[in-house]
């Protein structure tokens, strides 16, 4: 009797370049440096594992010494290697730098309803108060009245940096 040779299923090996790994190895390394570059307060909103907190209050005591903190941050790098919730980190880190854009964003629209409110007067002021009905109706007319004779008199405005403030705090968290 012969044998009958055993067939092994043939595993398919999966060629990774170095290139590519040494892409995921900086990318890594980026995630790291833009977390440790944030403050504190930021840093309590991303989901980071005890390990990586240990790490980034390292990386704040390192900061002033140049080998030693760029050393920590190949360090910090590695132990995101290992971290399973990565997708997560980048996209709260995502989140709170775009914070700015939306921040600015904001800042457009409060300029813009500013300058609608010199130009249309009393009729966008009504507008306002039936959106904000906190908002006293004799300041926000003075501010507007003060802001349109500036703006008029084509010189650099008081009162419109009071009315923009005034909007800013009302549109603004």
């Amino acid at each position: 009797m012969a044998k009958k040779p055993t067939q092994e299923p043939e595993e398919e090996i999966i060629y990774v370049s170095k290139s590519e790994l040494k892409r995921d190895a900086q990318q890594y390394h980026q995630l790291g440096v833009d977390i440790a570059q944030l403050g504190k307060k930021q840093r309590e909103k991303l989901p980071l594992s005890p390990e990586l907190v240990a790490a980034m209050e390292l990386a704040d005591k390192l900061r002033g010494k140049h080998d030693a903190y760029r050393r920590h941050l190949n360090f910090i790098a590695k132990q995101l290697r290992t971290t399973s919730n990565v997708e997560d980190l980048q996209q709260g880190l995502d989140l709170l730098l775009n914070r700015n854009n939306q921040a600015d964003v904001l800042l457009n629209q409060v300029e813009q309803l500013r300058d609608e409110l010199i130009a249309k007067g009393d009729e966008k002021i009504n507008t306002l108060l039936e959106a904000h009905p906190t908002l006293e109706r004799q300041k926000l007319r003075q501010l507007v009245r003060q802001a349109k004779k500036e703006h008029q008199a084509e010189k650099p405005g008081k009162g419109s940096k009071e009315l923009f403030q005034l909007l800013k705090e009302l549109i603004l968290p």
